[in-house]
């Protein structure tokens, strides 16, 4: 498992959370995402959505996986 904390500095409108959503489904590792005590998973719109985050927010992603490096490496880069 891999993981790492990120702030973040773009806001996550409807346009980057569908990308952000697309990213994450290439992966074949199961991708999380956790704000404060709530856990989503990434490859969902809604719940990514439902998370409001927004800049200055810290977020960790969580992967799983056979490419869950790869995977946090350019999920975290659409947000940083």
């Amino acid at each position: 498992m891999t993981e790492k904390s990120i702030v973040v500095k773009k806001t996550l409108d409807t346009r980057h959370a569908a990308l952000f959503v697309q990213t994450a489904s290439k992966f074949k590792s199961m991708v999380k995402v956790a704000l404060e005590d709530k856990i989503v998973n990434a490859k969902s719109l809604m719940c990514i959505i439902s998370l409001g985050i927004c800049p200055e927010t810290e977020i960790k992603i969580t992967a799983n996986g056979e490419d869950e490096q790869d995977a946090i490496k350019e999920i975290s880069g659409i947000l940083e």
